[in-house]
C-alpha cells in the first residue's frame, strides 16, 4: 500500500511541475526568425606558397634527399580554408567579424541564408579586440539590431547563431555566465563569459539577448578537447562598433597610452599602502620621459581614478586609456603615502603592433650585441620580480648564443647576481666591466639557478 502511494504522489510531483517548466523555459523561435537572416558564413582561403624538391622524383626514390637538398627548389602552392561567422551591421553591405577568421586570406566569400554568395573586402581588421570589418557589394540586406551589453545581468539567457564546423545557421543558447572577464593577453575586452555552445566555425558570429538584439561577437572558447566545454567568450558589442566606427573610417585603430606597468592590488598590498580597500591599479614602473612621468605619477602610486571613472581592478585601466583620444588631457587620482593627489596627464598615441615588434627586436638585438663578448643576451629584472625574488639586483638570462657560455653551462632563466665581486644592475654596467677584461681570459659570474647560487667561469668572447 505504501509502494502505491509512493507512486502515485510522484505521478502528481510530475503532473505538477510539467506546467511551471513549460512557463520558464525560453522560446527562441521568434528571435531566430526574426534575426537569422542577418546572420551570415564567412569562409576563405589563404594560398600557401612552400618549396619541394624537383618534380618527377618521389620520396621513396633513394636520390630524393640529394635533389631535396642540393637541386634548385620548385615553389608550390596549396590552397588553405578555414571557416567563421558574421553578421550584418548596415543594410549597404557592413559586416561584423572577428580578426583572426580573415588574417592572412587571400579570399573572402560571405554566404547568406538565402544561399547568395558575395566576394568580401576587408575594410579594416584590430588584432587587439579581435574585430574585422568587412564590405560585400550588395544593397537592402537584413542586419541586426544593437543592443546594450551594459545592460545584461548574470544569468540571462543568451543565444548564438553562426556555423559551427560548417553548419550554417545553428542555434545555441545559454545564459551570461559572468561579465568583465579579461583574459590574459586581451586587457582590452572585458569579455562577456557564457555558456553557449561555441565551437570553430562560431567565431564573429552574434550573441543576442532575449529582445533580438546583438550584445555580443561569439571569439573564444575554453577548451581542452577542441569543443565546447561550456566556457564561452563574446566582444561586448559597444566595444566592437567604436572599433569598427574607426577601421570605417581611417582604416585603423588609434589608441592612448600613458606609458606604465601596473600589477593588481591584493589585500595584503592595499593594507601596507594604508587603502581601505584593494581596488585600484598599482604603479610598479614608469616609462621615463612618457605621459606618466611627465604628469608626476610614481612607482607605488596607485591609480584610483581615470577620467572621473572608479579603477575596480587594475584590468580596467588599460581599457579606459586605450579608448581615449591621443593628445587629450585627462585628471587621475592617486593615492599616494596614504593620501589623495590629482594628476592631469597628456595622453600618448599607442604604436600599432608592426611598431612595437620591430622595437622588440632592436632592443633584443642591442641587448645580444651589448654582451657579445659572454655569448648571451640578457634583460634587467624589472622591480617587481626583484621584489618577487627578494634581490637587490640582477640580470636574466634571455638566450645562450655563444659555445663558452653553453659549455659553462648558462641556461635560459638564469640569474647573474655578480661578476667577480662586483654586483650587477645594468647591463650597461655588465658591458663596461667585460670590456676591463683582456681577450681570452675567464671571468667569474655568480649565477642563480631556482633556490641555489653558484659561481660560474666563462672564457669570454674575442670579439
Amino acid at each position: 500500500m505504501l509502494k502505491k502511494l509512493f507512486f502515485v504522489a510522484c505521478a502528481m510531483g510530475i503532473l505538477l511541475m510539467q506546467p511551471v517548466q513549460a512557463r520558464d523555459l525560453p522560446d527562441f523561435a521568434g528571435l531566430v526568425e526574426k534575426q537569422g537572416a542577418a546572420v551570415v558564413n564567412v569562409s576563405t582561403t589563404q594560398i600557401v606558397r612552400r618549396a619541394q624538391g624537383p618534380a618527377g622524383v618521389p620520396e621513396n626514390d633513394p636520390f630524393f634527399e640529394f635533389f631535396h637538398r642540393f637541386a634548385p627548389q620548385v615553389p608550390s602552392e596549396q590552397e588553405a580554408q578555414s571557416l567563421g561567422s558574421g553578421f550584418i551591421i548596415s543594410s549597404d553591405g557592413l559586416i561584423l567579424t572577428n580578426a583572426h577568421v580573415v588574417d592572412r586570406a587571400d579570399k573572402i566569400t560571405v554566404r547568406l541564408t538565402d544561399k547568395r554568395e558575395f566576394s568580401a573586402k576587408v575594410i579594416g581588421a584590430d588584432k587587439r579586440t579581435d574585430v574585422a570589418l568587412l564590405r560585400i557589394d550588395a544593397t537592402g540586406l537584413p542586419k541586426v539590431t544593437v543592443g546594450d551589453p551594459d545592460k545584461l545581468k548574470v544569468g540571462e539567457w543568451v543565444v548564438a547563431i553562426g556555423s559551427p564546423f560548417g553548419f550554417d545557421s545553428s542555434v545555441t543558447a545559454g545564459i551570461v555566465s559572468a561579465k568583465g572577464r579579461f583574459l590574459p593577453q586581451d586587457v582590452f575586452v572585458p569579455f562577456i563569459q557564457t555558456d553557449v555552445a561555441i565551437n570553430p566555425g562560431n567565431s564573429g558570429g552574434p550573441l543576442f539577448n532575449m529582445n533580438g538584439e546583438v550584445v555580443g561577437i561569439n571569439s573564444q572558447i575554453y577548451t581542452r578537447s577542441g569543443g565546447s566545454m561550456g566556457l564561452s567568450f563574446a566582444i561586448p558589442i559597444d566595444v566592437a562598433t567604436q572599433v569598427a566606427e574607426q577601421l570605417r573610417t581611417t582604416g585603423k585603430v588609434t589608441r592612448g597610452r600613458i606609458g606604465v606597468t601596473i600589477q593588481e592590488i591584493t589585500r595584503e598590498l592595499a593594507e601596507s599602502f594604508g587603502l581601505a580597500q584593494p581596488s585600484g591599479a598599482l604603479i610598479s614602473s614608469v616609462e621615463k620621459n612618457g605621459p606618466a612621468d611627465k604628469a608626476g605619477i610614481e612607482p607605488s602610486d596607485v591609480i584610483l581614478k581615470y577620467d572621473g571613472k572608479l579603477i575596480d581592478t587594475s584590468a580596467d585601466l588599460p581599457r579606459l586609456v586605450a579608448g581615449t583620444r591621443p593628445g587629450g588631457k585627462v585628471d587621475v587620482e592617486v593615492w599616494r603615502k596614504g593620501g589623495i593627489k590629482r594628476l592631469t596627464v597628456v595622453i600618448a598615441e599607442m604604436p600599432e603592433e608592426n611598431q612595437i615588434a620591430r622595437a622588440t627586436q632592436k632592443l633584443e638585438e642591442d641587448i645580444a650585441e651589448m654582451i657579445s663578448r659572454l655569448g648571451i643576451a640578457a634583460s634587467a629584472l624589472a622591480q617587481e620580480q626583484l621584489q618577487a625574488l627578494q634581490l637587490k639586483g640582477g640580470l636574466r638570462v634571455e638566450a645562450v648564443k655563444g659555445t663558452s657560455a653553453r659549455a659553462a653551462g648558462l641556461r635560459q632563466g638564469d640569474i647573474l647576481l655578480a661578476v667577480g665581486n662586483i654586483p650587477l644592475r645594468s647591463v650597461t654596467q655588465l658591458n663596461n666591466l667585460l670590456k676591463q677584461v683582456p681577450k681570452g681570459r675567464n671571468v667569474a659570474l655568480l649565477v642563480k639557478r631556482e633556490d641555489s647560487a653558484s659561481w660560474v667561469a666563462v672564457q669570454l668572447e674575442d670579439k
